[in-house]
């Protein structure tokens, strides 16, 4: 970039450039004259000049208003733990932050391949849930089980994703480590952006 700054080129916008080095701007010839050398071979007269670049404005922005279009969040739940596991209460706290930030709907998913009758501990859990979400200001939100379903998780995510036209899915890299969400399925079958939360 600096090689092209010298030969002419216009000077991008994100880097300032010190009164010597926009004396040099003005005669870029001067710097890549060739110089007889020894034995008259040609050599290049080398400058080195420090660049400063400036601040970004449009990146941070760009991320701002990323998130200020999300009207829906989903929460998926794959674990069985009936207080919650650390990552999916993680996941519940960003979910219930993000939400009330944006003006957002909660819609809450809970996934298991086992039917309702057979989690001994489900009412638990569904409690759980709904006091880590009203911690985050959210008494009210939507509620959906997939329980006994033959279904992988990441198929039942992206089906409820796109049944409800979802605008984002939280999720922690819990489900993803223990092995409850298939990645690769989930970058390809989610129609929304996903936002994985590291342990």
């Amino acid at each position: 970039m600096a090689f092209a700054q010298f030969l002419g080129s216009p000077v991008s916008p994100s880097f300032q450039l010190s009164a010597a080095d926009r004396h040099l701007m003005q005669r870029p010839s001067s710097l890549l004259a060739p110089q007889a050398g020894i034995a008259g071979r040609f050599s290049f007269k080398r400058t080195l000049r420090r660049v400063r670049a400036g601040q970004q404005e449009s990146g941070v922005s760009l991320s701002a208003d990323a998130f200020a279009n999300i009207k829906h969040v989903l929460l998926p739940i794959t674990d069985r733990n009936p207080y919650l596991s650390e990552g999916s209460r993680q996941a519940a706290a960003t979910t219930a932050s993000l939400a009330k930030k944006y003006g957002a709907d909660i819609t809450v998913v809970v996934i298991d391949d086992k039917p309702k009758e057979s989690i001994p501990d489900h009412e638990s859990q569904l409690s759980s849930i709904r006091w880590h979400l009203s911690e985050g200001g959210f008494s009210e939100f939507r509620l959906l089980e997939r329980l006994g379903e033959e279904k992988k998780p990441t198929s039942v995510i992206g089906e409820v994703a796109d049944d409800l036209n979802l605008d984002l899915v939280v999720l922690s890299m819990e489900a993803i480590h223990s092995k409850h969400v298939d990645g690769n399925l989930l970058a390809e079958f989610i129609p929304c952006p996903v936002l994985l939360l590291p342990l």
